[in-house]
């Protein structure tokens, strides 16, 4: 039974229930039975939060290819077999039609409709990606002593288009996405060593300062997320997005593509670590690879993430 499930009470910052969601399964859970519909930043901290992309299995050779030419905004952790709303080896009792706390509902390129499932929407040929998101350093960021005003305010990062263009497959081409995050320096250069060592969650920053220079007009104008502008003596970290993939479809324009709203990611099962050196053991279904296991990484990768007492019986962000 999901937090709060015996109260029918909304899961919402401001009263605090969402403290009880501490697992991947907390989360996906409440999100299933309609008690969780804001941004999964700061939840179920330990365990790996993922983007969603589900396509066509006619459209999924070239997105996949599209995730490996561009691997900063769109790192691959999971994908399902063709029809199946789950991917095993990211979570038990996971159904990606319902676990999110909001999804995006694409036609031809458009965005079509904004629901809280997808079961109506869900086809025998949908294949389903699941892609690295940067919730998945923030408790690494936090245990760091680095503050994250977004999850101190109980609300979404700001995301934004970019000039940086991505790597075309197919018909799958546009800008990337990034995220940011205001810091002050000393704390920027911590956060680029930290979230250097895991590429399954985008990795370093992708630009520091200046963000005129990467086609950004105004940070007070996001154009996903919520507002967070830099404070004094603070300069605006970004990070490569998992929204790319959005842009991405609107430029493919498939007869059907479903995603994540944004900041309302899937939590799974998996713990932080296997970020730091994630291998994926697939194996080939049709056109798409069905992910089998995620091997965990070296010893000396896991131990440069690890924050004692931080992970409790998780899974991971």
């Amino acid at each position: 039974m999901p937090p709060d499930a015996d109260t029918q009470t909304p899961i919402t910052r401001e009263g605090g229930p969402q403290a009880k969601l501490r697992t991947g399964v907390d989360v996906r859970r409440a999100a299933r039975r309609g008690f969780l519909r804001g941004t999964t930043a700061g939840l179920a901290s330990g365990y790996i939060q993922g983007n969603l992309a589900i396509l066509p299995e006619r459209d999924a050779d070239d997105f996949h290819r599209f995730c490996a030419l561009n691997p900063k905004p769109c790192p691959v952790i999971g994908v399902g077999a063709r029809g199946a709303p789950t991917v095993p080896a990211l979570g038990a009792d996971l159904d990606l039609r319902t676990d999110l706390p909001g999804y995006r509902v694409w036609r031809d390129g458009e965005l079509v409709d904004e629901p809280d499932d997808v079961r109506r929407w869900w086809r025998d040929d949908l294949v389903a990606f699941v892609i690295g998101c940067s919730f998945s350093f923030e408790e690494a960021l936090l245990a760091a002593g680095i503050p994250l005003r977004h999850i101190a305010l109980g609300c979404n990062v700001a995301m934004y288009r970019t000039n940086i263009a991505c790597v075309p497959a197919g018909r799958f081409a546009g800008p990337m996405v990034v995220s940011m995050r205001p810091m002050r320096p000393d704390d920027a250069a911590r956060a680029i060593e930290i979230t250097g060592q895991v590429p399954g969650a985008h990795g370093a920053p992708v630009h520091i300062g200046a963000p005129e220079a990467i086609g950004i007009s105004e940070l007070a104008k996001p154009d996903y997320g919520d507002a967070i502008e830099p404070g004094p003596g603070e300069v605006p970290v970004f990070w490569a997005c998992g929204v790319t993939p959005q842009v991405a479809i609107g430029a493919a324009r498939p007869d059907l593509a479903i995603t994540h709203a944004p900041g309302k990611m899937l939590v799974t099962d998996l713990v932080r670590d296997p970020l730091a050196s994630t291998r994926i053991a697939t194996q080939r279904v049709g056109s798409a690879n069905r992910v089998l296991a995620v091997e965990p990484p070296p010893r000396e990768a896991e131990q440069s993430l690890r924050h004692e007492d931080h992970h409790g019986d998780k899974n991971d962000p």
